[in-house]
């Protein structure tokens, strides 16, 4: 008797058309994305030709390695977009920033200098080594200071895929969850997977991200999905429209 595996469904297929992408690293020379307008171009094309409609595209605020600034992003996203319509690309984009949750970032939202995905609504990230070690003050100070943080990527967390309670401290401290989409084709290890699972199976994520920065990206997204239930990931993507 023969046995037939199962089909799996393509990544790419589950993103629906008028798409919204609130994690990406689309404007050149900025960070570790794409480094000039003809990379921009690429991913901003691929992504269009997936059904994205709009782009909150977010470079790295990181200090002492990615020293950007609101100023700065908001230059360059002006400049990115003339640059784009010269070559025919007439897509809504706007600029947010992926903040690392530390002293720099404690600085700048108390000063109220931070660049959003919406509203208040701002994308925070931890290093992958570990969490900061006044992480709850942070998350804590960022919420009486009026935002509500948007953890990228948590699955990736590897301190944390032993330790699941920690996940729900984060969500009952106020924190979203952002799940990169890559994560449910094991493009990060199966580990990183699993946890992607685990938290989608228990309704934990909130959101996704494609967290774009270059061609290989782009290429994962032909990749099959590792989910067997898929409900949960197609809700968090329907969930995006909050963004518009």
């Amino acid at each position: 008797m023969i046995f037939f595996n199962k089909h799996k469904a393509i990544l790419k297929d589950l993103i629906p058309d008028n798409h919204i992408d609130i994690h990406s690293h689309l404007l050149p020379g900025i960070d570790d994305g794409a480094q000039t307008i003809n990379d921009s171009i690429f991913l901003i094309n691929e992504l269009k030709n997936m059904g994205v409609s709009k782009f909150i595209t977010t470079p790295h605020i990181f200090s002492g390695f990615w020293d950007n600034t609101k100023e700065k992003i908001e230059t360059l996203k002006t400049e990115t977009i003339s640059n784009l319509a010269s070559n025919n690309i007439n897509l809504p984009i706007s600029a947010a920033a992926e903040y690392l949750m530390d002293d720099h970032f404690v600085s700048l939202f108390k000063k109220g200098e931070i660049l959003t995905l919406r509203d208040n609504y701002v994308l925070v990230e931890m290093s992958y080594l570990n969490p900061p070690i006044q992480l709850y003050d942070i998350i804590f100070d960022l919420q009486v200071a009026g935002y509500k943080p948007v953890l990228a990527h948590p699955e990736r967390y590897l301190f944390y895929h032993n330790n699941f309670n920690e996940y729900l401290k984060l969500k009952n401290a106020g924190c979203l969850f952002q799940l990169n989409l890559l994560s449910a084709v094991s493009y990060y290890g199966e580990e990183v997977a699993e946890a992607a699972k685990k938290l989608l199976s228990k309704g934990l994520i909130d959101f996704v991200g494609s967290d774009v920065h270059h061609k290989k990206h782009i290429e994962s997204f032909d990749k099959k999905l590792v989910l067997k239930d898929l409900q949960p990931l197609k809700e968090a993507i329907a969930n995006n429209q909050f963004f518009l």
